[in-house]
């Protein structure tokens, strides 16, 4: 029997199978699914990408918890209750930052984001899948730094509205962050982008209220640094976390605005080579 005698032997006599192939792009949530998955498995292989979303933020946490940095001046509270929201906000700027801008642009150095471009898989799906698998890290940082904050003797001001105004302000910071990411990693060259990330990393940590407090930077500066996303992030984690009330409208203007413009100019001009 031939194929096509096999093909038509269990269909009604008169009928014609259509054996064409039918060439098509998967479904998009299935292609985001897919997307989300790769991005998150190659992350977790990079032992660069550990290094600076796990190790540096724990090690910042308790080395400045055993320092005494903080001038009793300005704050009532203990070092490690101000540490721990700022150090959130850190662990959310490296992994949505500065470890994402620098993978993805050498993805497109070594040219594998070509060749995804030349897949059915559209833009936004890989710059959604990136973000997605941002998202599932961050889960297992910020469990791991609440934790050794416990054990360094965090108390946090907790309430069921406190878990969700945490839960908002990370996902805006890490709208953010990973905007500002793709955006620095889909224009620039691999090694700009690898100077550039590193030396914003620094900046932000120096100036954007993760360990000092923005009372202590001089005026002009302290009026730059409250305009960027990290100094809202952590702020607005303080005012939640270690003070008990809102994060207050100012910072979640900054990172609302910040998250739009970031992932729109990404969207944009992001390229794939």
């Amino acid at each position: 029997m031939s194929v096509a005698d096999t093909a038509t032997a269990g269909a009604a006599p008169g009928t014609v199978l259509d054996l064409r192939p039918a060439p098509g792009a998967a479904p998009r949530a299935r292609m985001l699914a897919a997307q989300t998955r790769l991005e998150l498995t190659l992350t977790l292989r990079r032992g660069e990408s550990v290094l600076l979303t796990l190790i540096i933020p724990i090690g910042l946490l308790v080395f400045f918890s055993a320092v005494d940095v903080l001038p009793t001046s300005t704050t009532t509270q203990s070092s490690v209750d101000f540490l721990v929201p700022g150090v959130l906000a850190l662990a959310v700027m490296s992994t949505a930052f500065t470890g994402q801008a620098i993978a993805t642009g050498f993805e497109r150095s070594y040219g594998v984001l070509k060749r995804l471009g030349a897949s059915p898989l559209p833009r936004s799906i890989l710059l959604a899948g990136k973000t997605l698998a941002v998202l599932a890290v961050e889960v297992v940082q910020l469990v791991l730094l609440v934790a050794v904050g416990f054990a360094l003797g965090w108390d946090p001001a907790g309430s069921v509205a406190s878990a969700g105004w945490a839960i908002l302000l990370v996902l805006l910071g890490t709208a953010a962050f990973s905007g500002l990411g793709l955006l620095m990693a889909g224009t620039l060259r691999a090694e700009a982008t690898l100077a550039a990330a590193n030396g914003v990393y620094l900046l932000l940590l120096l100036v954007g209220g993760v360990v000092f407090p923005l009372d202590e930077l001089p005026g002009w500066m302290r009026v730059v640094a409250e305009a960027l996303p990290t100094a809202a992030l952590s702020d607005g984690l303080r005012a939640v976390l270690a003070d008990g009330s809102g994060p207050g409208a100012g910072n979640l203007l900054v990172l609302a605005l910040w998250s739009v413009g970031a992932l729109g100019l990404a969207a944009r001009l992001f390229r794939w080579e």
